[in-house]
């Protein structure tokens, strides 16, 4: 019998076939904050849509464009970090490098809960994409070999 070739899909089966808990962790961040993004292009359409003053109305345009793609990428990136890729690792890791850098201001402007919501889901993030156990998991080029 020709053993199975380990990659992202057959990864874990040895053990249960269980996930390390940071990398479903980290997925359900990246991917509230994906639909966080998409949330924020809904109301930049409806508030376009609407009416709204804006000093360029391709300006605008692009700007919902980058709402749209930024979200598609974040559900890409959980979708792919939670089947164990590695490349993910990076993008999980700037896009919450990203989320610290608008949730600080936030909260030191004086929104504190909504920084909060920005910043503790971020730092959990990046402390569980730095766990022995989700480096290991998600090491993964797509091929069948591993690698760091």
């Amino acid at each position: 019998m020709r053993p199975v070739p380990e990659g992202p899909i057959t990864r874990g089966l040895e053990s249960g076939g269980k996930k390390p808990p940071g990398i479903l962790i980290i997925s359900i961040v990246v991917v509230l904050e994906a639909l966080a993004l998409l949330g924020a292009a809904a109301w930049y359409a409806f508030e376009l849509l609407t009416g709204a003053p804006v000093l360029t109305f391709w300006g605008a345009v692009f700007t919902l464009g980058l709402l749209l793609a930024f979200s598609a990428w974040l559900f890409a990136v959980g979708h792919f970090l939670f089947r164990g890729y590695r490349w993910t690792r990076a993008a999980a890791l700037v896009a919450q490098l990203f989320v610290l850098t608008i949730g600080f201001p936030t909260m030191t402007g004086g929104l504190v809960l909504p920084g909060l919501a920005m910043i503790l889901p971020a730092l959990a993030a990046i402390v569980f994409l730095f766990q022995k156990s989700v480096i290991a998991y998600a090491s993964r080029a797509g091929g069948t070999q591993g690698a760091l």
